[in-house]
């Protein structure tokens, strides 16, 4: 699992492994180690698998990376 932005602080991380089959449960496994801050944020997060939109059901391996992207904001003014 990749981790980044507000994501990544929630966690203390940027990267993590996790044996789950599934994206849902590599997602239920990283909120129960992480926490409810990690829970909190992860409920305005994108999902994607190896650069690919996921969805809850999607099979992951060792070899696939999930990654967390919280919402960006910012820009130039």
């Amino acid at each position: 699992m990749r981790l980044f932005a507000s994501a990544r602080e929630a966690a203390g991380t940027g990267a993590d492994v996790f044996d789950e089959t599934t994206v849902a449960e590599v997602l239920v496994a990283a909120e129960k180690r992480y926490g409810p801050s990690f829970s909190n944020v992860l409920g305005s997060c994108r999902i994607w698998v190896n650069g690919d939109a996921a969805v809850a059901e999607m099979s992951v391996g060792p070899q696939d990376e999930v990654a967390v992207l919280p919402p960006v904001s910012g820009g130039s003014t």
